[in-house]
């Protein structure tokens, strides 16, 4: 609405615009943006309820079980559904629907390959950056994590009382990230080729390092040491 006035013989104009419409649209905008960010947190706790289902599914199978490898098996897959578990977990909880501290998944990761795959004399330790992980690549990042300090809580040591697992993730450039789990045991046997290993493990390794786009390598020099870097 617009309106003239004369003062003191100067005209004046006035402008009024009514701004109710489009307040309400803003607060049926903010509206429709919490019912999804609540949905989005009822999936995800959905999601991990379901996943913790599956473990304990797992888990109860496995007691059926009299065969040693066969048990393994399923005490790894239960690893790695929980790995999974953690990160829909981790989003849940986060006031940030859309990625997760990858710093913190990494140590809740740690702490329950260390209470499952727990080794006396065994340390295993966490060196990572504070970065933001989509769920993307968080859940790949994080099932090649668990497979690698698996692999090493189980058999980088065998025949020693004490050792070192390091987990280390950081940034090398601003496109680049690095995830690093080494550990100072046996080292592989010589002339072994982890490029060749048809074992679960690296299988799924091999797998989704390719998924994110990432490449693998090794150094087997003193004790074992994996590195995959990608994009992101």
């Amino acid at each position: 609405m617009t309106t003239v006035g004369l003062t003191d013989g100067q005209a004046q104009v006035a402008f009024m615009t009514d701004i109710t419409e489009r307040k309400r649209a803003e607060k049926r905008l903010n509206d429709s943006l919490k019912e999804k960010e609540l949905l989005l947190k009822e999936i995800h706790h959905r999601v991990k309820n379901n996943l913790q289902v599956i473990s304990s599914l797992l888990g109860m199978q496995s007691q059926l079980v009299t065969d040693g490898q066969a048990r393994e098996a399923y005490a790894d897959s239960i690893r790695r559904v929980r790995s999974m578990a953690l990160v829909h977990e981790k989003l849940y909880r986060s006031g940030d629907l859309s990625q997760i501290d990858f710093h913190e998944y990494l140590n809740s990761v740690a702490k329950e390959l260390s209470r499952s795959l727990h080794r006396e004399g065994i340390t295993l330790r966490v060196e990572a950056e504070n970065i933001m992980l989509g769920i993307d690549v968080a859940v790949p990042c994080g099932l090649i994590a668990n497979e690698l300090v698996s692999n090493a809580l189980k058999h980088a040591f065998a025949r020693r009382e004490h050792g070192t697992v390091v987990v280390s993730f950081k940034r090398l450039n601003a496109t680049t990230l690095q995830l690093d789990v080494r550990d100072d045991g046996i080292g592989f046997p010589r002339g072994s080729d982890y490029r060749t290993m048809t074992s679960m493990g690296m299988n799924i390794i091999r797998t989704l390092t390719e998924q994110i786009s990432g490449t693998l390598m090794f150094d087997g020099t003193a004790g074992a040491r994996f590195s995959i870097v990608y994009p992101g």
